[in-house]
């Protein structure tokens, strides 16, 4: 059998960390291959907001890893345009407001969108069954003609589907929702994605 030891998500996270410092404007974001520099230039954010966005959320991680590597394990962490969405069960409410302070501590963070249920995990079983949801439905929406999929990020908690990004309009965010919704073991579908007209206009 293979001796498989712990290694703490601080240690992962640090080299990428590390990396990045060294790059000019952060434009060399670890895991950016060129073929993900292609994807993420045909994003409504750009290649400029996706690299911030990549690596604001390694910056969250981060800070919860040298803080409470049980948030890094059970917080789902999705980061649109300076927007971030928090995901996933915890089971204390103190542990809930913890990760919400924690990521205002990260830098360039707009807005923080708290949707951590208090709750004890589905286990495997329940873990099992939101991936499933969350990759059916980008499956679905990857080969929608109408729909830019590449503008939408999902997180299925509980048969919880949680969407961020911006759409083209209200009818592709309508479709969108209309798809979640269709699927097998969905419960509710939770949308926080902007219009763009909407999510580029200055506040």
């Amino acid at each position: 059998m293979f001796n498989i030891q712990y290694v703490s998500p601080k240690f992962l996270l640090a080299p990428i960390m590390l990396a990045i410092g060294f790059l000019p404007g952060c434009v060399g974001t670890a895991g950016f291959t060129s073929a993900t520099v292609g994807v993420a230039a045909m994003e409504q954010r750009g290649l400029s907001g996706a690299v911030d966005d990549t690596v604001l959320r390694i910056r969250i991680n981060t800070i919860f890893a040298e803080n409470d590597e049980r948030l890094w394990r059970k917080v789902g962490l999705q980061v649109h345009n300076g927007r971030v969405l928090l995901t996933g069960a915890l089971e204390t409410a103190e542990m809930r407001l913890e990760a919400v302070r924690l990521v205002w501590q990260a830098d360039g963070v707009s807005e923080v969108i708290n949707e951590i249920q208090i709750t004890a995990s589905d286990g495997l079983a329940g873990f099992a069954r939101d991936t499933w949801i969350s990759g059916r439905l980008k499956s679905e929406l990857l080969f929608d003609e109408k729909v830019s999929s590449i503008n939408y990020s999902i997180e299925t908690v509980k048969g919880t589907v949680y969407l961020i990004g911006v759409a083209k309009n209200k009818e592709e965010l309508e479709r969108v929702i209309n798809r979640a919704r269709a699927l097998d073991y969905v419960k509710k579908v939770v949308s926080y994605v902007k219009l763009i007209d909407k999510a580029s206009a200055k506040p």
